[in-house]
Order: C-alpha cells, then structure tokens, then sequence
C-alpha cells in the first residue's frame, strides 16, 4: 500500500484567507476533544463503486478535477485561531492510495471504509480528506473518500461522492459555474440574525423542561450507549403514504412519530429536539461540498388526545420556525448556554437528537445481529460494535432513505434505553407507520403515563433521581448523612423544588456543597442541583438546623480568587483570552478571577479554547480536556485537574505548543 503523502503547509500556496462560519467553528473546536468523547464522526468517510470502464488514471483525473473546482478540498484551517486558508489546486499531490483486495463485496467495502475513516486527518498542514482505490485483479472498483468535518461535512462529503462517480461514467459537470467557499458568504451572514438566533435557542432551552427521557427505563446503572441499525423495506412505503396525505415530507413524519413515542413513553407534552438540517435550500449552494449543515432547535408542543394528523401540522410549523434561525454563533451560543445552565442549576439536554442524513453509515465497523429475542418481525436490527465510553443523555436517531429503505440509526445511553427497549424503539415505530398508513388516527394519550422507571420526580426543570443527588452530597467531604426530598408546592411553599437536608461535620458549608453538586452536574447524568440546602451540625437531628437559603432560589456562590498555582495558571490563560484587557500573560502575576465560576461566566468562548489550552501549556501545566472547558465545571474543580507538563528534551528550532 502506498504512504499518503504529507505535504508541508506553505504560506506562498495561499490564495485567500478568512475566518470559519460560524457552523465551523464548533467542529474547529471539536477537533481539540478527545477521539471517544466527539460526538461527531471525525472523519467522515463513504464510499463509491468504479463504473466499468474507468482505469485508476481516470480515478486520479476525477479527482484532480473535483480538487480545481472545490476550494473546500485544498482548504487548511489554523491550529490556535478560527482562520481558513484556501490554497491553489496544485499545493500538494492527491492523498490518494492504493489498496489491493480479493473481491469488492459489502463487507470489504464496509471494512476498508472504516479502516481510512480510522486514519486521522490533519486539517491544519494537509489537505482535509483523502482517497483509496480498491483494486481486485488489478482493476479499480471502488473509491473511498474520507474528510475532515471542519471543512467538509456530511450532505458535502455525499455531493462529493456523487460527482466522482457522476464524472467518472462521463457525466459533466455541474450546471452552476462555481462552486460557492463558505468564505463567500461569511461576510454577508448578518449579525443581528445571528444573534436573534442565540436569543431564540435559548428562549427555547429556558422554556423547556430537561432530561424528560430519563425516566424512560433502561438499568440504573447504566455504563455505556448502544448503537443499533435498523432497516426496514415495509416502512419505506408506509412513510411515504402517510407523507402524501399530509402533504409533507417523511423527515417531519418521522419525526412527528418520535414526538409522538415520546409523550406516550413519558408524558411530556412539551419538550425539544435538536434537529440537523442541510442548509443548503438556495440552488447556488446545492453543490457545495464545504460545511454548511447545522441543528436548528425544534420546539414540540403536543396536545391530550391530538389526532396524529394535527401532530404532523404542529411539527412542519415549529420545523418551518426553527430554520428560520439557523445562522448563530455556536462558540457564543455554547457559552451563553453553559452560562445559563450554571445559573439555573441545571443542565439542559434536548430530548432527542434528530438527523435526516443517517450518521454513523457503513464506514462504521460492521455490526452483527441482534440477539435472537430482539429479532424485529420486519427489516433487521445490526449492532454496531462501539466501546463504551460514558452514557448517553440524549436519544439520537438518524434517518436515512436509501434505495427504498428506511434506515434508522439509533444511539442511546444503558440509563436511558436498556437493550431490548433500545432494539424496541426502532421497531414500535415501524409498527407505528404501519398503523397510520392504514388509516388508524393514533392521538396523543389524554393522561400521561406514570414514569417508566421508579426513584424520579419530576420538577420544574426536567426529571430529577433524587438518590443520585444524594450520592453525589455524600461524597463530600464533611457530609455524614443525606436525605433529598420534593418541596414546595406539596407544602404551600409556591414552585416545587428538592431540599437537600445534610448531617455535617464542623466547617461544612451550604456554598459548599452546592459547588459540589454544579461541579458534578456534568460527570453524574440525571443529577439537577436542588434549590437549597437544611444542613445541621454533626449530632442528632434538632432544632439547631439552618437554613442555607431563603426561598427556592440557588445560594449565591462567594467570589474566589486563585490560591494554588495550577489555579493561578488556569486563572492567567482565562484572564488573557477573556475580552477586556489583558494581563501581561505571566501565570505569576494573573488578574483577579473568580475561581468559583466557570469559564462561560467570564465571557470566554468556545473559538478561544485551543488558545487557553496553549498558554496552560506555556505555562507548564497540563490536564484539561477541551471538552470539559465547555461545560459548567468551575475553575477552581478544572484546576484540580491540572498537572505539570512533562519535560521535554529541545530537539532546536522552534516548536509550538
């Protein structure tokens, strides 16, 4: 097999520089997180069959052309800032390989695909994607592409495919006369659009309730997610009935039947999914291969005993809404959300995650089939082989239309989901189809169930455990003993809420414990911090009990400057990538931070975390994720973490971090 050339980066191949839309920015950020904890596929990667008569010279052409004509493919971004630079087409050889193999068949290609989707891309000195030639008796029959997602995206990396194999059975180009580079219409993306799109997102989030999938069953202690693959040939036909007769497309139908799955599972009647759109209505920019796709937030608003009819109606309408806010900031807007998940308490998750475009597809390691007892009657349920990182608090499902086929790709947390109910879904809703393809009305149930799973209560905010809030007290230090209650309306006391009444040792504090809890939020699911805490001294239970708080309202965390010099450190990068005028950028000498805030709080977004995590490094320390930077964790927790970086022996020249 032939070595994928590595070209250097040249600033002399530089034809244009700009900065990154504001959808690539989030997977310019993505790119920093550890491989298990991405939840996008890094790298895409597909894959084509060669039309005879096609030789490996004609593959090379192909690709060689569709280079000239996307600027997407010669496209590198930089490492510490959001800038892209395009280069000229003849910048670095094709990173194109050679692979030779017995025969071309469906497991090969499934395996070959997830092979190149294996091998990392540096979209920072190389080019964002790379080719392979399956050859079988010397012949090419099959090309596999890989691309990185800050520059490519899912709808462009299947444009792409679909002109290599357009040009390589000799069909010409596309119509248009150019292929439209997101640095041509960054400039006329409006910015008060995309800030009415932030105010919206989150006037969404805020008027939501959270985690409503949590008591939908699954085992308590749930260690990892599943992956399963659902393909039926029966529903294709019944999704496409049900979609002529309300006059709307199969995405908004099965996404309608989800709702639906999910206020019967639970009762909710009120809840988001975060929906992934092409964004790429405008005919100009159907043929373009660079990263456009985005989630738009999808307001659900269900009503007892609706017919499924007017659950289609309520769907397209709030679909329609939410696309019109689709051009937002994602570093901002991540931000802001984090900012205002730490000031509620809470952390808000959309109920499902919903693509029209099936990811994970074949460049997955092949699955095997379901274990006998969760045999759907229709199609086949393939599980994909994936290790288990940490749960899912989410339930993402991804649609795909293939050839007659519906497929649907479905990824769920074990707390969520167990195994059979995972393998479940996928099927009820099939069955479902089936019901409205034959005339059934299928209303929404007038009474809400009770909760699939025992030990959750429901507060305003979203579905609580209010055992694991108490896990998460006890392993605090100084804490003796736990009991976490519903309040509030029960008692006349106005707005529901948890009481946490803790048994304390001497020097134990309600701001305390209530870092505590924010600090795990993002490390236990299912944990929504109360709104106050009854602690007493150690000893029997008495009248000596205080009173953290007055009210349902969260107790207001002290002000904490740095006191270690990991957190100095920490505070001096915070400080030097904040807006506002730096410091003088030395980890001895840093600005006040308050180390009881997380890095939302001070105004620091997603765009400057791999600057932060760089001067972390100057300054000697090492330790934090830049995943773990976006969430509600307060500096003082992240500070914990940090480490000193290992020596490094000076090889000359100079090297960056």
């Amino acid at each position: 097999m032939n070595r994928l050339p590595e070209p250097p980066p040249s600033a002399a191949t530089v034809t244009r520089s700009g900065p990154l839309t504001w959808v690539q920015q989030w997977h310019w950020f993505e790119r920093t997180v550890p491989a298990p904890r991405r939840v996008n596929p890094t790298p895409l990667a597909d894959h084509c069959h060669v039309p005879p008569p096609a030789t490996v010279a004609d593959v090379h052409a192909a690709l060689a052309a569709l280079t000239a004509r996307h600027e997407a493919l010669r496209t590198t971004v930089d490492p510490l800032r959001p800038v892209q630079h395009v280069h000229r087409a003849d910048w670095a050889p094709l990173p194109v390989d050679h692979v030779d193999v017995r025969a071309v068949d469906a497991d090969t290609l499934d395996a070959a695909t997830a092979a190149l989707a294996a091998r990392p891309i540096d979209p920072e000195r190389n080019p964002p994607w790379r080719a392979r030639v399956l050859l079988e008796a010397g012949r090419p029959r099959a090309v596999l592409l890989a691309a990185h997602h800050v520059v490519i995206d899912g709808w462009g990396l299947a444009v792409l495919i679909n002109q290599l194999h357009d040009q390589l059975r000799g069909v010409g180009a596309p119509a248009e006369a150019s292929v439209q580079h997101p640095l041509d219409t960054v400039a006329a993306q409006p910015v008060e659009r995309a800030r009415a799109a932030e105010r919206e997102w989150l006037t969404r989030l805020a008027g939501n309730p959270t985690g409503v999938l949590a008591p939908f069953g699954g085992t308590d202690d749930g260690a990892g997610r599943h992956r399963l693959q659902h393909r039926s040939a029966g529903a294709y036909a019944d999704l496409t009935r049900v979609a002529r007769r309300h006059r709307v497309s199969p995405e908004v139908v099965m996404l309608a039947a989800l709702a639906h799955d999910v206020t019967t599972r639970t009762g909710e009647l009120r809840f988001l999914a975060s929906v992934v759109v092409s964004n790429r209505a405008r005919a100009a920019l159907r043929n373009s291969v660079g990263v456009r796709a985005l989630t738009v937030p999808v307001q659900i608003d269900l009503r007892p005993g609706a017919a499924f009819g007017e659950v289609v109606a309520s769907v397209a309408a709030a679909s329609s809404a939410a696309y019109r806010h689709g051009q937002w900031r994602p570093a901002e807007l991540v931000a802001a959300q984090a900012r205002m998940d730490r000031h509620r308490g809470v952390v808000t998750v959309p109920t499902i995650e919903y693509n029209c475009y099936s990811w994970p597809r074949d460049y997955l390691v092949p699955g095997y089939l379901a274990p006998a007892q969760y045999a759907p009657p229709d199609g086949s349920a393939t599980w994909i082989r994936s290790t288990p990182d940490e749960p899912c608090d989410t339930l993402y499902v991804d649609l795909g239309l293939d050839a007659g086929v519906v497929t649907l790709d479905v990824t769920v947390g074990d707390h969520l989901l167990d195994a059979g109910q995972a393998v479940a879904l996928p099927v009820r809703l099939c069955a479902f189809l089936r019901a409205l393809a034959d005339g059934a009305e299928c209303p929404v149930p007038a009474r809400p169930p009770a909760p699939a799973a025992s030990g959750w209560w429901r507060s305003p905010q979203g579905w609580v455990c209010p055992a694991r809030v108490e896990a998460v007290l006890r392993g605090h230090p100084g804490v003796l003993d736990v009991t976490v209650a519903p309040s509030g309306d029960a008692a006349g006391e106005g707005e529901p809420h948890l009481v946490a009444r803790a048994r304390t040792a001497p020097g134990a504090t309600p701001d305390d414990l209530h870092r505590h809890v924010l600090d795990h939020l993002d490390e236990v699911p299912g944990i929504a911090a109360p709104g106050r805490y009854v602690l007493s001294p150690a000893g029997p239970w008495s009248d000596r009990s205080r009173t953290a708080t007055t009210g349902a309202g969260t107790p207001r965390v002290p002000s904490r400057p740095p006191a270690t010099g990991a957190e100095r450190a920490l505070a001096a990068a915070v400080a030097a990538v904040a807006p506002g005028d730096p410091p003088d950028g030395s980890s001895d000498s840093p600005d006040a931070v308050d180390m009881n805030r997380c890095l939302a709080d001070h105004g620091v977004t997603l765009v400057a975390v791999p600057r932060l995590l760089a001067l972390l490094h100057r300054f000697g320390f090492t330790g934090i994720a830049s995943d773990e930077l976006a969430g509600t964790a307060s500096l003082g927790h992240l500070a914990t973490a940090l480490e000193p970086s290992p020596p490094r022996a000076h090889r000359g020249g100079d090297t960056s971090p």
